[in-house]
């Protein structure tokens, strides 16, 4: 399926909505317009009626004969459709025929049959009575009103106005200035939107896409500058959070151990120089396992790997039950590991990681090594030699007595007092507190 951008999207979009404004306020003008020209029509229309009765029954009285009504009555005709008091009129005699018109139609065939016909119908509904009948014609959006012009019992003449009610093409030409000045706003606003829209969204989206692609294929030192002040900014800024992130969780992954797949020598020098730039007091201890080289020769390196993994638990627990929860832990190789806490957390997390440790060594020993307590295996020598079931020894260097510069400085500190653990022929914690 072929995907359609985005930017093509949100024109369309904006488009559409422009086009659907246009359309519902032309209606809403047109109709509204439309309204107020057939009320004004109509108000024309009861003001022309009473016009044209009132002045033609004038005509008839004052006029001696019959023989010059006509040329009278063509005047007032013009008169009437130049003073605008109605489009088209027609003066008619009960049997239909013009006396005299100004509508075309009248003019070209001669009689008014038709209207004959309307005006004896109306008059019958309405009754003889009424001094003047009117009908709305749809089709034409017409008033045809029939007024009989009476000076004696007998009817003499009918007089016939035409109004026109108001009609979509007249409306439509009433409004186009307003709506033309509303429909280039209207895509003028749009076009300044769409541009807008363009360099605050869609821009910075495609730079984010980009940049993903970058990502994915292994660019993890990319970045994107987005300065919108809005959501997307922070979108682009959570998004170098990220890539941030990545490239750590790489490093990490690449440095980690493959045993315990906890983070390696690198990733604890890191951690170790972050803390010392940023002032934080801390404590590292120091784990190594004793008598294991001697486990792992009677054992073998498999039995060895579980113990190693062992240990990493026990670390993590201890960590997680009575430390910090940004402290560290990571693992330099064989059966050395690295603790990094705090210093009012250390002594509660030692005291956790000693005690499950000798808890649960004794488990990795048969029954028999178990009641001797110890195991006989040979030594660097090659002599058989006694060593004493797995104890663990914890060297703790910390910064909160004597300024520490360097992880490498920590290390070399690590290696006496680490020595001085192994002395003592049990799990122990030892805490350098020297101020020098």
């Amino acid at each position: 399926m072929k995907k359609i951008k985005l930017q093509y999207r949100v024109t369309v979009l904006i488009a559409g909505l422009s086009l659907l404004l246009i359309v519902v306020f032309t209606t809403i003008q047109l109709r509204n317009h439309l309204e107020r020209l057939r009320s004004y029509n109509r108000y024309r229309a009861r003001v022309g009626t009473i016009i044209v009765k009132t002045t033609l029954e004038m005509m008839l009285r004052a006029v001696p004969s019959e023989e010059a009504l006509s040329g009278v009555f063509g005047a007032a005709v013009a008169s009437f459709a130049r003073e605008g008091v109605a489009e088209k009129i027609s003066i008619m005699t009960p049997d239909g025929q013009a006396v005299a018109t100004n509508d075309p139609l009248v003019k070209k065939f001669g009689e008014t049959k038709k209207d004959i016909v309307a005006y004896s119908r109306l008059s019958k509904a309405a009754g003889k009575d009424a001094w003047f009948f009117s009908v709305i014609n749809k089709k034409t959006q017409n008033i045809d009103i029939y007024i009989p012009l009476n000076i004696s019992p007998a009817l003499t003449y009918i007089a016939k106005l035409s109004f026109s009610i108001g009609n979509i093409r007249e409306a439509m030409f009433d409004i186009l200035v307003p709506v033309t000045i509303t429909c280039v706003s209207i895509i003028v606003a749009n076009i300044i939107l769409g541009f807008i829209l363009s360099r605050t969204v869609v821009r910075p989206i495609n730079i984010l896409n980009m940049a993903t692609k970058d990502i994915a294929s292994g660019n993890l030192d990319c970045r994107v500058a987005i300065h919108t002040n809005d959501e997307i900014q922070e979108l682009g800024e959570t998004f170098n959070t990220m890539t941030i992130a990545l490239k750590k969780m790489k490093d990490r992954a690449e440095n980690a151990n493959p045993l315990t797949r906890l983070p390696g020598n690198n990733m604890i020098s890191e951690e170790v120089e972050n803390r010392i730039r940023k002032g934080l007091k801390f404590v590292a201890m120091h784990a190594d396992l004793d008598n294991f080289k001697a486990y792992n020769d009677r054992y073998g390196i498999a039995r060895g790997d579980e113990v190693i993994k062992f240990t990493s638990e026990v670390l993590k627990n201890a960590i997680k039950e009575n430390g910090n929860r940004r402290d560290f832990l990571g693992h330099e190789g064989g059966d050395d590991f690295y603790v990094i806490t705090t210093p009012d957390k250390a002594e509660s997390v030692a005291d956790k990681i000693l005690a499950d440790f000798d808890s649960k060594i004794r488990s990795f020993y048969t029954k028999d090594d178990r009641e001797a307590g110890c195991i006989h295996e040979k030594d660097r020598k090659g002599e058989m030699v006694k060593f004493p079931l797995m104890t663990m020894s914890l060297a703790g260097i910390t910064n909160q007595f004597r300024k520490i510069s360097s992880y490498g400085e920590l290390t070399n500190i690590a290696v006496g007092v680490k020595a001085k653990a192994k002395e003592i022929n049990k799990s122990i914690f030892i805490l350098d507190r020297r101020k020098a």
